[in-house]
């Protein structure tokens, strides 16, 4: 099982260890949105030439619409890995980071100090990072008590060490958690969007920077010239243009989020977490349930950290959902 706790997606190793099986492998493994943004293939792109930086400033002007802050301060990356990474060369001082979340929270930082979620005050001297919504358990700290932490920093002085970095990968499905509209240049405040997840379009590796203008600007000098490609400059700007869509999926995710969460119950598990995208459930041995599922064909993640964690992920389908449904009955 140690070779998919360290992150979600290894489909192709699942089906050489477990085998293809008679039935089309389902993937919960990863949290990606299973319904994808369906206007990729209507979009033309010329890949002879150089990406047009008026098509870079066209992306992150409808990022920022959509986010609900100033242009000014988003700076598009290719992907959101590569942008919480690049923070560790451009923040100084210590660091602390939320527990447990994602590995690379507690990589980026050289040096960083991990404190459970829980346990956190705000009033820590030290930068703080964190995910919201929470990944894997998909608890949601609310904006207001982000907003307290803040606030303690600003008055306290806290240094040019004491920055809030919020890592709202997951917040497209809850728009209103967002700290976006509340960056600016005398806030100690760096927000970090993912597109991939919400669009279903992980593949298109393409995220955003959301901070003051100095450090923005230190992401673009890093950063250089062509940063994105034609393909995510181009479906990232029509996808985030698209609020119809994106109104209606949210409606969408949270209806079948819902159904999982019955799925879940009827056969004797309790759901965690709020965010739409994947579910949380404890049980006495998640290694074991881990490989049921998966001589079902259905990938799911395990925690080397949490041995009864298992998360999964939406289904596609009710097809997908009724497989679900039948292996955690065959027990």
């Amino acid at each position: 099982m140690n070779n998919f706790s360290f992150h979600g997606g290894r489909l192709a190793d699942a089906m050489a260890q477990f085998g293809m099986g008679d039935a089309p492998w389902i993937d919960l493994s990863t949290g990606i949105n299973p319904h994808g943004w369906p206007g990729v293939g209507d979009l033309a792109m010329d890949w002879q030439a150089l990406p047009d930086p008026g098509a870079l400033d066209d992306l992150e002007a409808a990022a920022a619409a959509c986010f609900g802050t100033d242009r000014a301060h988003v700076c598009a990356v290719p992907g959101t890995e590569i942008g919480l990474r690049m923070l560790g060369d451009i923040l100084p001082g210590p660091a602390i980071h939320a527990q447990p979340s994602y590995r690379t929270h507690g990589e980026m930082i050289p040096q960083s100090r991990p404190v459970a979620l829980s346990d956190l005050t705000g009033a820590e001297e030290a930068t703080l990072v964190l995910a919201n919504p929470n990944n894997p358990d998909g608890r949601i700290t609310p904006p207001a008590t982000l907003l307290g932490w803040l606030e303690t920093r600003h008055s306290n002085g806290g240094g040019g060490a004491s920055w809030l970095v919020v890592d709202e990968a997951f917040a497209d499905a809850t728009p209103e958690i967002s700290l976006a509209a509340h960056v600016h240049d005398g806030q100690r405040l760096i927000v970090f969007r993912s597109f991939g997840k919400f669009f279903g379009l992980a593949g298109v590796r393409l995220g955003f920077v959301l901070g003051p203008r100095p450090l923005i600007a230190q992401y673009r000098q890093r950063l250089g010239s062509w940063p994105l490609s034609a393909a995510a400059l181009a479906i990232g700007t029509a996808a985030y243009r698209d609020a119809d869509w994106s109104a209606s999926m949210r409606i969408g995710l949270r209806e079948e989020a819902d159904e999982l969460d019955t799925v879940l119950a009827r056969r004797g598990f309790r759901a965690m977490g709020a965010c739409p995208l994947f579910r949380l459930i404890e049980t006495a041995d998640a290694a074991a349930l881990f490989e049921r599922l998966a001589r079902h064909a259905i990938l799911t993640r395990p925690f080397d950290y949490a041995p009864r964690w298992l998360r999964l992920g939406l289904p596609a389908n009710h097809a997908a959902l009724d497989r679900l449904d039948g292996a955690l009955a065959d027990g």
